[in-house]
């Protein structure tokens, strides 16, 4: 079939996202009270669905700072309901209006640069803090990944995960899973009520919109335009537009949500992570669509004992390389010397705060040079007549 292909580059490929998918999924399932058959059926249906409609490794992400908010605040199931349908209207009218393109437009390729360092700054940090909680097997499995990726065409983050598992039983980092007996079941249906709305739009909601905008949308289209320039039109890989991101993440949230799914979304960090281990096509997102839907239905029971089987110290060394190679951009040597300011601001406040916060000072910054560019052309314009 064009535009997949099957593989165990794609497969390990499929994998390379794990760094962002297993601490959140991990976290709101112990703590936040959700069931792992809804949370697990969403991400299946998402991502099995992105990878016909893309036929690139676009990920499915978690969104965090909702995630972060069920478990902190303890959000309940109905109002992480309700979240999902506000942002998915929310997405899908921003997607529709085309109101999306002229915001993605309006910014500055440096703020891009700069977007794209401190967010990836800020994996390669986080999964440094993972890696650092057990170094041996941390350290270790990041030297593993960094040889197999200088082998061109070995899988390298499928063998780095079956060693990390391996380890994980033979030093006693993680407990083996209970029952695996299969039982087929349906996630239940969560309907919000109005509390439910209401709790959502200022808890999770607000903190959570601007961050997809710029992560999940506006650079992970910019990323997609970098990593596959021949695939990104109107052709066989499809159009990995903001317009399209926005339609896709806010139809998946829409539908989804009351089926107990976390919010989810795009990403820029597992764009870079799939393609970082071997994925190239929409293989990859269908193979893990299909697995998250096996577990989903047939193992919801055991499904977080079977996640958390691979070791967190493992799972940061994916996220430490991803991390690094989406923070290097071709930007930042191709930038002129007027632009780093902008560039280096941007990535410390996407990296001190979030992308929002960093999109907001990078625009100030690139508008502020801009105008003082304007005024100065305008002083010379006398001196030149004369």
């Amino acid at each position: 079939m064009r535009g997949f292909r099957i593989n165990g580059r794609e497969l390990s490929g499929a994998f390379g996202d794990l760094g962002t998918f297993l601490p959140h999924v991990i976290s709101v399932l112990t703590l936040g009270g959700l069931t792992s058959s809804g949370v697990l059926f969403g991400f299946g249906l998402f991502y099995f669905f992105t990878g016909l409609v893309y036929r690139l490794p676009i990920p499915v992400q978690p969104m965090k700072a909702v995630s972060a908010v069920i478990v902190t605040s303890g959000l309940a199931p109905g109002a992480v309901a309700a979240t999902g349908v506000i942002l998915g209207a929310v997405l899908l009218i921003l997607g529709a209006s085309g109101i999306i393109d002229r915001l993605s437009r309006a910014i500055p390729p440096s703020v891009i640069a700069g977007l794209r360092l401190g967010l990836g700054l800020s994996f390669a940090l986080l999964g440094l803090k993972l890696v650092v909680a057990v170094p041996w097997l941390g350290f270790a499995m990041l030297v593993l990944l960094l040889g197999l990726s200088l082998r061109r065409g070995w899988p390298a983050a499928l063998i780095g995960l079956a060693v990390a598992l391996l380890a994980g039983q033979v030093a006693g980092l993680a407990p083996p899973p209970g029952d695996l007996s299969p039982g087929f079941a349906l996630p239940a249906l969560v309907v919000p009520s109005l509390a439910d709305m209401a709790a959502a739009l200022h808890m999770a909601v607000l903190p959570q919109i601007a961050l997809t905008i710029t992560n999940a949308v506006i650079i992970t289209a910019a990323l997609a335009r970098s990593l596959y320039p021949e695939a990104t039109g109107s052709g066989a890989g499809g159009a990995v537009s903001e317009r399209r991101l926005c339609l896709t993440s806010g139809a998946a949230n829409l539908l989804l949500s009351p089926f107990g799914a976390l919010p989810m979304c795009h990403g820029a960090g597992g764009l870079q992570a799939h393609h970082r281990f071997g994925a190239r096509t929409g293989a990859a997102p269908l193979l893990l669509g299909t697995m998250f839907l096996v577990l989903a239905l047939f193992f919801s029971d055991a499904a977080l004992g079977l996640l958390a089987m691979i070791p967190l110290p493992a799972v940061g060394a994916f996220l430490v390389l991803a991390g690094a190679e989406l923070a290097i951009s071709k930007r930042l040597f191709d930038a002129r010397p007027d632009c780093w300011p902008a560039i280096a601001l941007t990535a410390l406040a996407a990296l001190v705060f979030d992308a929002a916060i960093g999109l907001a000072v990078g625009c100030t910054i690139e508008f502020g040079r801009g105008l003082a560019r304007s005024l100065l052309d305008r002083r010379r314009l006398p001196e030149d007549r004369s």
